[in-house]
């Protein structure tokens, strides 16, 4: 995945954050559960988190091996959609079984953060002193 697409992502992502924080604060509240309104805030904590992350791993990427790094995006991101994702569904449908597959969204986020530990293990560029 190219740089700037990794920041474009991230920047969209946070600025979603903002609104599903903004909007959990102040729509939800009145119509959910304050077990819902924790979960929706846990989909709005990791969203923000990892896509952070993706601008870390921009920020970084000349010191990164690419080819990894490149993964660790796309396992971030995943884990953003699979893991936020499935809780906003779970908020706003009830459907329980959204909440099933939010796991697998949490072993992306893992895997992306190992990926990201092996791409500045191989790194890239090489630079005297580091």
């Amino acid at each position: 995945m190219r740089t700037h697409i990794i920041v474009v992502i991230a920047s969209l992502l946070l600025m979603l954050g903002v609104g599903t924080g903004a909007f959990g604060a102040h729509g939800l509240k009145a119509h959910v559960s304050a077990d819902m309104l924790a979960v929706w805030q846990t989909a709005v904590l990791y969203q923000f988190v990892h896509a952070l992350g993706l601008l870390g791993i921009a920020a970084l990427r000349p010191r990164l091996c690419r080819r990894l790094s490149s993964a660790a995006a796309v396992f971030l991101l995943a884990g953003i959609l699979i893991f936020s994702g499935s809780l906003y569904v779970l908020v706003l449908s009830g459907l329980r079984m959204a909440g099933a597959v939010t796991p697998l969204g949490g072993v992306a986020f893992m895997i992306g953060w190992l990926l990201l530990a092996l791409a500045a293990l191989r790194g890239g560029r090489q630079t005297s002193g580091d």
